[in-house]
């Protein structure tokens, strides 16, 4: 007589989030975590340094002039490119995906200190 598998019930204390647009899985306090790189954050990074390099070695005069060239408006790459006065350390944590979550896209995109040591606080990293 082949023997029955048993059936074992495992209970996973979780929530489902929204994240710039997607839904995720929030597992409970202590649980270990394995962090994801946010693509779309690390693409905004790369198009802010791209830009702000294009700028600085004088490739186009004006933020409006790149931004025609881009195809987009003055204002979004202007938001963009203060993602170049990031603290080195968060730009590294976005970029190894160990930001928090409350550093999202839309949130860097918002006005933040350009002081380095003020950012952390502002964007609830501290401790």
């Amino acid at each position: 007589m082949k023997p029955t598998p048993e059936t074992i019930t495992l209970h996973v204390p979780f929530r489902v989030t929204k994240r710039g647009g997607r839904k995720e899985v929030q597992l409970p306090e202590g649980a270990p975590v394995q962090r994801r790189t946010d693509n779309t954050m690390v693409k905004a990074l790369a198009r802010a340094f791209r830009w702000k390099k294009m700028l600085e070695s004088g490739e186009y005069a004006t933020i409006a002039e790149l931004a025609e060239r881009e195809g987009i408006a003055p204002s979004y790459m202007t938001r963009v490119l203060r993602l170049t006065l990031l603290a080195p350390d968060i730009v590294e944590a976005i970029l190894d995906g160990k930001r928090g979550p409350e550093v999202t896209l839309a949130r860097v995109l918002e006005p933040f200190p350009t002081d380095w040591a003020a950012q952390p606080d502002h964007f609830g990293q501290n401790g």
